[in-house]
């Protein structure tokens, strides 16, 4: 390993006795003994505040005057050593304060020149623990270097000097790395290379110029938190193998069902592996609420079941009507309005429609945040209509959940209390790691009444504790990771009001992005007034400014978002998405989530689109 930048070892062997001196001559100039100091040249000259006249009063004669001006030059004479003594004080703290950097620098140092040391080329994954006796010297030294590798990594996520990506194509990367699974092991020298050819090529989701997802940032506590979790390597089934990541859960989930306005957190929840499969969990819970024979007897004891989204819902509602063998053509899509709201007037009439085709209608699912567009959809107007059709309300909210834990900008999920459940991504907004998702609803025994199982190899009805803090017959899985402790930890570390800054900043981000849109040359909004942090957009090259808008000019823009694209990619310093949607030739979908995110990164992102979408040519 290169020990570039190493403090030269002549100045490392003085950091000591600078630190040492600078502390004693610290010490020996204490407030203290400095006003000491100060007595001491001032001497026990002691005069009333009658006796002791300023300069600038009428000239006196005699006796009283010489006093007076003998004074006078002492006290100047006391304050300006006084002053001296102070100023010492804090060259000497300046000094202690450089010592102490000297002295960091000098331990980085130490520990490169030890890595070097260390020879892993003769060493196997065999002389670790559980296998090394102790001490474990070859497993702590093995652990080391790999989270010095993890920590230049989460350096370099931070650095806008760095590339978010080192861009190949798959053959290409392919040719690059040894991907393959040997017979024999490999030596631990190649498995920490291993390490860092995977994170040389892997993408800095949490770089400061990464806007191509809704999940994007680096959270450093949430970050510690899974990889404590994954130390423990715990399983969420039962309360006996994740006693503590057990109660964490119950206590996030009924906060999070607080802040949805169900009274007191009433209800239940669990963390799912992502806001697909949580979805899928309100499906199956709104089925089971209205057909509990299904779980038995299966889908033909009911006619056709069918239930309704907008055509801008995510994908995830039809992967789950196909999953619970509803069949996707029963999950019927509902249209949107101008800015992406499902049209609570098409609603009603796909669910008339339905019925007189002898379907039966069960369950509404309307998205808060959107993901191409981030609209959210009119909830009030859609429960009423649950309500007099008498059909199970489900709200994802995987993306603009986030927006609750701002008192500025949760009235864009006015209504969802009145959903019978939720989903809800805390690795989207929020900013904890991938992956924490929750499905939280309303009603408390569905979800276990729904997905019980009753392994007796598990779930023992006669535990010597309280059965009912054991998770695992409320999921559709058996093995569940543990999700819960990084949010938990990150939710201490930040407060709620941590997460309404961030809530709030990304909107700011927001609007200063719609601002440079507007203002300049090239650029236009595909939606005027966006209401999260989706902001479409489209650059036009100045070879087709003068174009009139239309199919023939929309042809030759869908080509241009896609040209950029790849140039963006191969320079490797930006990335951004983008997709077409209805009738809307390919645009640019800029969504501001990342907690590193500045103002001038916001301009970075217009200027390099400029610039690259400047060489796009008519050929």
């Amino acid at each position: 390993m290169s020990v570039e930048n190493v403090v030269p070892i002549n100045r490392l062997l003085d950091v000591s006795s600078v630190k040492s001196s600078a502390l004693l001559l610290l010490d020996e100039a204490q407030e203290s003994k400095v006003l000491k100091s100060k007595d001491r040249v001032c001497g026990n000259t002691s005069l009333s505040a009658k006796q002791v006249l300023f300069e600038n009063q009428p000239e006196e004669k005699g006796e009283e005057e010489i006093k007076r001006r003998s004074v006078l030059r002492k006290m100047k004479s006391c304050s300006s050593k006084y002053d001296d003594v102070f100023g010492t004080r804090n060259d000497l703290r300046r000094q202690l304060s450089q010592a102490n950097q000297m002295l960091e620098e000098t331990n980085i140092a130490r520990r490169r020149l030890d890595k070097l040391n260390i020879d892993f080329s003769k060493k196997y994954a065999k002389e670790l623990l559980p296998n090394e006796a102790n001490p474990p010297t070859n497993t702590v030294d093995f652990l080391r270097e790999v989270i010095e590798e993890l920590f230049e990594y989460v350096r370099q996520s931070h650095d806008r000097n760095e590339p978010v990506l080192e861009f190949h194509h798959p053959m290409e990367l392919k040719g690059n790395l040894d991907l393959e699974v040997p017979e024999g092991p490999e030596t631990l020298a190649q498995i920490l290379n291993d390490c860092r050819e995977a994170l040389k090529y892997a993408v800095k989701s949490g770089h400061p110029r990464f806007f191509n997802q809704l999940s994007s940032g680096m959270d450093v506590v949430s970050l510690a938190g899974e990889w404590l979790t994954s130390t423990v390597n715990s399983n969420m089934f039962t309360y006996e193998v994740s006693p503590v990541f057990v109660l964490m859960e119950r206590i996030v989930l009924k906060r999070m069902r607080e802040i949805i306005g169900w009274a007191d957190g009433e209800g239940d929840g669990i963390f799912a592996p992502g806001g697909t499969i949580a979805n899928l969990y309100a499906v199956l819970a709104a089925r089971h609420k209205y057909y509990p024979e299904i779980k038995s007897k299966g889908s033909l004891a009911q006619s056709q079941l069918c239930m309704f989204t907008s055509r801008h819902a995510h994908y995830s509602l039809k992967s789950a009507a196909h999953i619970v063998g509803i069949g996707t053509d029963n999950c019927i899509t509902v249209e949107t309005d101008g800015i992406g709201k499902m049209r609570p007037d098409d609603l009603k009439a796909k669910i008339s429609k339905a019925k007189d085709e002898g379907k039966v209608p069960f369950l509404v699912s309307c998205t808060m945040g959107t993901t191409v567009v981030g609209a959210f959809d009119p909830i009030t107007e859609i429960a009423d209509i649950c309500e007099e059709h008498n059909l199970w309300l489900h709200a994802d909210a995987a993306w603009g959940g986030g927006a609750l834990m701002s008192n500025k900008w949760k009235h864009l999920l006015d209504g969802i209390n009145r959903a019978d459940s939720v989903t809800w991504n805390p690795h989207k907004m929020m900013g904890a790691s991938l992956q924490c998702s929750a499905i939280l609803v309303k009603e408390d025994g569905i979800l276990e009444s729904c997905n019980a199982m009753h392994a007796s190899y598990l779930f023992q009805r006669d535990k010597h504790y309280d059965i009912s803090y054991d998770t695992g017959d409320k999921a559709i899985q058996c093995g569940r990771h543990v999700d819960i402790f990084k949010l938990w930890l990150m939710w201490r570390a930040k407060g709620r009001v941590g997460f309404e800054y961030h809530m709030n900043h990304m909107m700011d981000l927001k609007a200063h992005l719609i601002k440079l849109i507007k203002e300049t040359e090239g650029f236009e909004l595909v939606f005027e007034n966006p209401e999260y942090v989706n902001v479409c957009f489209w650059y036009i090259p100045p070879c087709l400014r003068k174009n009139a808008k239309g199919p023939q000019r929309d042809f030759v823009v869908n080509k241009v978002a896609p040209f950029i694209k790849a140039q963006m990619m191969d320079k490797g310093d930006l990335m951004v998405s983008y997709q077409p949607l209805d009738q809307y030739p390919n645009f640019f979908r800029m969504v501001i989530s990342n907690q590193a995110a500045t103002m001038d990164d916001i301009q970075f992102v217009i200027t390099r689109i400029e610039e690259l979408g400047k060489t796009f040519r008519l050929d």
